[in-house]
């Protein structure tokens, strides 16, 4: 990273193992920009951990088909086809949940880096045939708030793995940038 470079990135998942990038862009002067993606309330999460977090947990519900493919997935050879009820695929934190579902769950890198880190950041991870969209519910308790958040994405026709809003949560990042009014992060 070198300096006055600005990187945006929605692999967030990857910085956790490249975490000598944001130490780098430290340094340099660089900015790694963390667009809010699928999910709501990155600025509420970020302020509390201003103060004292006791807890951050979420639970992704996707669509069968979001998850197929997915390391953990293919490695216990589970058939996502054939579920009729919902499967909890996945319970630990953040950091575990990205190796197992690289493609499926940046919003946990991203909550665990706004909040307690993705060590620390509980995550259950279900397939359930019963929705439609991908289901992100977060509950935080904090010293200056507790608050719970539920987002349902649409996911992407081209990429069921993520949400249609994630793209335009980039565009708005990069609107944001050069914006004369900026609103949230």
């Amino acid at each position: 990273m070198e300096s006055g470079r600005t990187l945006v990135t929605l692999s967030v998942g990857a910085l956790l193992d490249n975490e000598h990038l944001i130490g780098r862009a430290a340094e340099t002067g660089a900015q790694i920009i963390v667009p809010s993606g699928a999910l709501l309330g990155l600025d509420a999460v970020r302020a509390a951990a201003q103060g004292d977090i006791q807890s951050v947990r979420m639970v992704t519900r996707k669509p069968p088909r979001g998850l197929a493919g997915a390391p953990l997935v293919v490695e216990r050879g589970i058939d996502l086809d054939r579920l009729e009820t919902p499967l909890r695929l996945f319970e630990g934190n953040a950091r575990d949940a990205v190796k197992g579902f690289p493609a499926n769950i940046n919003v946990a890198a991203a909550l665990g880096l706004a909040g307690l880190g993705p060590q620390a950041t509980q995550l259950e991870i279900w397939a359930d045939p019963a929705v439609e969209r991908n289901v992100h519910h977060i509950e935080v308790v904090a010293d200056s708030a507790r608050f719970e958040m539920t987002i349902e994405n649409v996911p992407s026709d081209d990429n069921p793995r993520t949400g249609r809003i994630v793209a335009l949560s980039v565009v708005a990042t990069l609107k944001a940038m050069t914006a004369p009014l900026r609103i949230g992060a």
